[in-house]
């Protein structure tokens, strides 16, 4: 059994729930047991107290009535009545001894003592017998505890009575381990008697255990405050106890206390054995729970693993293998939903494999199939040194039929085409797919050069006869391209691609049919080249930001600079923008390129900003950029990037790239207004644009062509085309900007008629961008340099 498997993981699963049942029970009565076993021996402690105080009390009416025995004694009382002091010494020996008494004295009215039994007394037993003399007096006897020289004492006062009270007699009993040993038969108690010493030391007097042990305690005792009257854990010896103080007696900075102590493994031990019976259930019941989880497991997975064993045919594309298992439960459900899965997926499979290799509307093979046919071709072709040729047709006027006519007479057409492109092949091995639209493509396997024209004129031949599909006459045309392995290629997707590009060779140039040669794929090759190279540009860092100087014709002052891009390539050296810019617009490279521009535009800024110099950047905008809804948001985080305000730029934007999709370029165009960027037409006049929809963009300025301004000094009509859009430009509140300026007469010109801005040879010529901070330093406008030279003449 693998610790992976689902039968490992469901016998762990019963394993750690029983266990944690039983762990959980077993430390709950764990607890329980604790608790009640200390409850109860609390409860059997405070018992005990009373036991031994009522033991005291019995000991101590013993004791009274053997000196009241003494005390009523007529021998005794004559004796003292007549101070016979030898007949009064004998009586207390000899009622001393009878009731075990360590002490016996005679205490006059006076309160001295007259006789005794020991030649001498302890201050403190002879102190305390006479504060009981004041008690009996009002009880009739007294009795009490006293310690004499670190021992406790029992002491009884009983009056001598002749009728009237002619002395005391006094005895005083040693506490001893009697009594200790009497109360551990009483109780289940351990019993030991303590006294106290003046220098704070406990003494054990009398206990029910060992001496060593009786030591133990005395020393665990002494940090031990004198008013704490329960003790919950004491360890004496090996074992654990719980333990009350009762106070006996204090005198004279002695004191004599009584401890009763309860074994708490003793208590807990009945409550051990429950615990050691609950484990052995425990064990029998993980036991008996493993057994049946194993069994249980094994029910569960060994359909599993059958039904595992099948969903591996399946896999495997086998869905023939029976699938019995007669069960009425959920697993038998589980089986019965795979049968019903494998015919599923066993019909599904096939209608997939129909829709991945058949064309569903003319029931020929489609591309992939077509493929797989073409390759076998040319394997087969190639083991026998022979040659095989595809044919690529694609009819001509089709898209117009479907405008015409509707897509349900175009698919009708297409089915009538297959028939009579079937109808064409003489030998069984020539196949006919459906590529996808109105492609189709034919397989001549085993077949030259002449064969695959004569079958392509037989084709063209057969197009010739009008097709007729409801009540409609359609007539419809070809072009045929062909190529051939191995001439052509030696893979099915390279015969196909140069098949095609003789197809569209053969729309183009109206020929029946034609073969592939390489000078007919020579521009699409040229463009790959050039689309390849422009991403490798782009990776390896190969484009430059150049930038042209704008200034304010009226001050000469530089207010921007408009950024521009050139290709430096590492074999052709500088390449131009009209060498590369139109086929980045057509292959949609333009917006990485625009990007790129935007990138280092802001880059260039945010570096002058730094040191001062603030210009605004004009970059252009092509027609790709302008259909990228996504433009503003791009372009907002470059500016976030380089923190820049959108004021540092003016996007730049020609009439044409506007006006093919209007409704497009204003939606973007009015976003980056929003965002806060000046935006100007640039080229003005070369395009078509209507006036009445360029009034309603958001643009802040107009750039009038070179192509006006370079010619302007000499042609009238020059001058008047850009007079009139300064105004027109004014006029609408938009500034206006003067491309082309060569001369300072076509500056002074400009300026004269009111353009606000211009750039050209005349002021720099474009420049790398690294250039850019030492040429502001050198700049001067031409009124400047006229001023210079008038001075100049005035001082020769």
């Amino acid at each position: 059994m693998r610790l992976r498997s689902l039968e490992s993981r469901i016998v762990i699963l019963f394993l750690v729930l029983i266990l944690a049942v039983q762990l959980a029970g077993f430390f709950a009565i764990q607890t329980g047991i604790q608790e009640n076993a200390r409850a109860a021996i609390r409860a059997e402690l405070m018992i005990g107290e009373r036991v031994f105080k009522r033991l005291v009390d019995q000991y101590a009416h013993n004791l009274t009535q053997g000196a009241r025995l003494l005390a009523s004694d007529y021998g005794f009382k004559q004796a003292i009545g007549s101070n016979d002091r030898e007949t009064i010494e004998s009586a207390l020996a000899n009622h001393g001894e009878r009731i075990e008494a360590s002490h016996t004295m005679l205490i006059g009215l006076d309160r001295t003592i007259k006789a005794t039994t020991t030649a001498t007394n302890a201050a403190s037993l002879e102190l305390s017998i006479l504060r009981l003399i004041d008690r009996a007096e009002s009880n009739g006897s007294a009795t009490g505890t006293g310690v004499m020289e670190n021992h406790p004492y029992q002491i009884v006062v009983v009056p001598v009575k002749a009728p009237v009270t002619i002395g005391w007699v006094a005895m005083a009993f040693a506490i001893e381990k009697r009594i200790a040993a009497d109360m551990r038969d009483l109780s289940s108690l351990q019993v030991s008697i303590l006294t106290k010493t003046t220098e704070g030391q406990w003494i054990p007097e009398a206990s029910t255990m060992s001496d060593l042990e009786a030591a133990s305690l005395a020393s665990q005792l002494r940090g031990i405050p004198d008013d704490k009257s329960f003790l919950p854990q004491l360890t004496i010896g090996d074992s654990d106890f719980s333990a009350r103080v009762l106070h006996l007696a204090q005198d004279s900075g002695q004191q004599v206390i009584v401890v009763l102590q309860r074994s708490i493994s003793e208590a807990v031990a009945p409550y051990r054995r429950l615990q050691i019976s609950l484990l052995v259930l425990t064990v029998i019941g993980i036991m008996v729970a493993v057994t049946g989880s194993v069994f249980v497991a094994r029910r569960i997975t060994g359909p599993l693993r059958k039904l595992g064993e099948t969903a591996r045919r399946l896999g495997k594309g086998d869905y023939h293998g029976p699938i019995e298992m007669r069960r009425d439960d959920e697993i038998g459900e589980l089986s019965k939903a795979f049968a019903s899965m494998r015919d599923g997926i066993a019909n599904r499979e096939l209608e997939i494999r129909r829709l991945a290799y058949w064309d569903t509307l003319t029931d020929l093979p489609n591309r992939a199939q077509f493929i797989n046919l073409l390759n076998d071709a040319i394997a087969e072709a190639r083991q026998k040194q022979a040659s095989c040729h595809v044919l690529m047709m694609d009819l001509d006027r089709f898209k117009h039929v479907n405008d015409v006519m509707g897509h349900s007479f175009g698919d009708a057409l297409l089915r009538r085409m297959a028939e009579r492109l079937q109808a064409q092949l003489q030998s069984p091995t020539h196949r006919i797919a459906r590529l996808g639209g109105d492609e189709f493509a034919l397989l001549l396997p085993q077949a030259g050069e002449d064969e695959a024209r004569h079958v392509a004129a037989r084709i063209l031949k057969s197009l010739e006869i009008p097709i007729s599909l409801d009540d409609q006459t359609v007539d419809l045309g070809a072009g045929i391209g062909i190529a051939g392995f191995p001439e052509h290629g030696t893979d099915a997707e390279l015969l196909l691609s140069r098949a095609e590009v003789a197809m569209y060779a053969a729309k183009t140039s109206g020929n029946e049919a034609v073969v592939y040669a390489p000078a007919i794929d020579k521009s699409s090759q040229e463009s790959l080249s050039l689309l390849t190279e422009l991403r490798r540009a782009a990776e390896e860092n190969q484009f430059r930001l150049y930038v042209q100087p704008k200034v304010r014709l009226g001050t000469g002052q530089v207010i921007g600079v408009e950024a521009l891009v050139r290709w430096v390539h590492p074999e052709r050296g500088m390449v131009f923008p009209d060498q590369f810019i139109p086929f980045a617009e057509k292959t949609g490279f333009i917006r990485i390129l625009t990007q790129w521009m935007l990138e280092r535009s802001a880059a260039l800024c945010s570096e002058l900003a730094a040191g001062g110099i603030r210009l605004r950047i004009s970059a252009n905008l092509s027609t790709r950029d302008l259909l990228d809804q996504d433009l503003p948001m791009k372009f907002m985080a470059i500016l976030d990037r380089h923190s820049l305000h959108p004021s540092s730029f003016c996007l730049e934007i020609t009439e044409s790239a506007i006006m093919d999709d209007p409704v497009r370029a204003q939606q973007t165009l009015e976003r980056l207004h929003a965002i806060g960027v000046d935006l100007s037409i640039d080229d003005f006049g070369t395009g078509y644009s209507s006036l009445a929809y360029l009034k309603r963009l958001p643009v802040h300025e107009l750039k009038i062509d070179k192509s006006f301004v370079l010619k302007m000094e000499s042609d009238v009509d020059d001058t008047k085309i850009v007079r009139s859009t300064i105004d027109l430009g004014h006029n609408m509140g938009l500034k206006v900007v003067a491309e082309g300026i060569e001369t300072v007469a076509a500056w002074e010109l400009l300026e004269k008629m009111g353009c606000d801005e211009g750039q050209g040879y005349f002021i720099s010529r474009p420049m790398p961008a690294d250039q850019l901070r030492a040429w502001l330093h050198a700049w001067q406008p031409p009124h400047f340099l006229a001023e210079q030279a008038s001075l100049q003449a005035g001082a020769e």
